[in-house]
């Protein structure tokens, strides 16, 4: 059961949220990793909700910007 328990762990999105060492991610990957759709992202991106930068006809999220965003709406310890 231990190692079912650590698989569920990896597959976790956070996981992936600390460990990857991209600067940014896409609309698409911080929807999944926050358990939102594409188009609610998208929605909050325009709202200034989220974090963006436009490159081209990209919109990316920073990894430091989400990184900080969810620690300040994070309830305290």
């Amino acid at each position: 059961m231990q190692q079912d328990d650590a698989r569920r762990v990896e597959a976790w999105p956070w996981t992936r949220l600390v460990s990857d060492d991209r600067l940014t991610w896409t609309i698409t990957e911080v929807a999944q990793l926050l358990g939102i759709s594409r188009a609610t992202a998208y929605e909050a991106a325009h709202r200034g909700e989220l974090p963006v930068h436009v490159i081209g006809r990209r919109m990316l999220v920073p990894r430091v910007a989400l990184l900080r965003l969810l620690e300040r709406d994070a309830p305290p310890t």
